[in-house]
């Protein structure tokens, strides 16, 4: 980390009424920004929850076009702030499969980072299944940016089942983790895993989710949190839509590095 900064997580319960689940990301991305909030983050898909799989086609833009991607772009431009875009459909390389992607804007406004969802979720308990991989299409590469304050490095939801994805990025100041973790799997693992990434690459961690009953039936766990690179909770909002903001501090990511540098022993 090369400087103190702020940043936030927005905790969203998106619906099926694509205006209405920006409205509120701007919403709520304008009350970070009001708390000095100089990165904001949404959840995994911010822009829509539907109980149709298919409806995410009917929204799905081609990257670098449309009105979602635009309207993300002037956001981050009017605010000043960088802006995590949670995720949200882009059109893939098949026409029956589209991309699960986080785009990442600067205060400029431009589209600097994107990242494709690697790993897939696929789940069965009694009535409750996903199967993502049969209308998604799996990303390749692991993606970092940098800011002024530091290197910042990208997963989705899933991801944070694979823990060698995280070693690839490469020694990153902050992880961001969009998520819409389910009940289950988050009562059981959600605050596990977060920890377990931080701990493990001895950075902070900031993960927006989805939390709450959705108009298409679905349930989420929630518990945005923001992480210390000791695991510590810097902030965290159970269920329900709103926003936390964390300050990230050189001090404390440096104490941790130098009272344990693991990231010195590795050997594999």
């Amino acid at each position: 980390m090369l400087a103190d900064f702020k940043v936030a997580a927005v905790q969203m319960v998106s619906g099926e009424d694509l205006e209405q689940n920006l409205a509120r990301a701007e919403y709520w991305v304008s009350q970070a920004a009001e708390q000095g909030a100089q990165l904001v983050a949404l959840p995994e898909y911010f822009t829509l929850l539907h109980h149709d799989e298919r409806a995410k086609f009917d929204i799905a833009e081609a990257f670098g076009e449309g009105p979602i991607q635009q309207r993300l772009a002037t956001l981050a431009r009017k605010l000043n702030i960088w802006l995590v875009a949670g995720s949200l459909p882009l059109k893939g390389k098949q026409e029956d499969h589209v991309t699960n992607t986080t785009l990442v804007f600067d205060p400029d406004g431009v589209c600097v980072a994107r990242y494709d969802k690697i790993h897939l979720f696929g789940f069965q308990q009694g009535d409750e299944s996903y199967n993502e991989s049969a209308s998604i299409e799996a990303g390749t590469q692991p993606v970092c940016f940098d800011t002024p304050w530091g290197r910042v490095g990208l997963a989705i939801c899933y991801d944070l089942r694979f823990p060698e994805l995280f070693r690839a990025l490469d020694n990153v100041d902050l992880l961001v983790v969009p998520s819409a973790f389910t009940v289950p799997t988050g009562r059981a693992h959600w605050e596990l895993l977060l920890k377990a990434r931080a701990v493990e690459n001895q950075c902070y961690l900031l993960a927006p989710a989805q939390g709450g009953d959705h108009e298409s039936g679905r349930k989420t766990w929630g518990r945005t949190m923001a992480l210390d690179p000791w695991g510590e909770k810097l902030a965290e909002l159970e269920t329900g839509e709103g926003v936390i903001v964390a300050e990230l501090k050189v001090s404390r990511f440096e104490e941790v590095r130098q009272q344990l540098p693991c990231w010195l022993h590795r050997r594999l």
